[in-house]
């Protein structure tokens, strides 16, 4: 199997190269070194690779998104804060993010 055959079934099953070392029950720098070229899947793991494949993306289902934390949960998120530098540093940004947030109850209010 080619290293271009191995990546294209680990993005046809929508896996990282560490889902799929997993369940190929191989270390994820065996698949970087399998789509490399620097080394190349033995039959066992070619037969593994095909199993899967014909599985589909089922072979790896997503798992649900977690829930968004808000309020003081949203304070430890490094992404507020650098939103809130672009807010600061670009009146458009703020302009716009004001507009828009027009359409949002403010919490203070209940």
């Amino acid at each position: 199997m080619s290293p271009e055959e191995v990546q294209r079934v680990r993005k046809a099953l929508g896996a990282t190269a560490r889902q799929l070392a997993g369940a190929l029950g191989v270390d994820d720098k065996t698949v970087f070194a399998w789509e490399s070229g620097e080394k190349f899947p033995t039959k066992q793991y070619v037969e593994k690779l095909r199993e899967l494949e014909a599985q589909g993306a089922s072979a790896f289902p997503k798992r649900p998104k977690s829930k968004q934390p808000t309020g003081p949960e949203r304070l430890a998120d490094p992404e507020l804060w650098t939103l809130l530098r672009k807010l600061v540093a670009h009146p458009a940004l703020f302009d716009a993010a004001l507009a828009l947030s027009k359409d949002y109850a403010d919490p203070i209010d209940g």
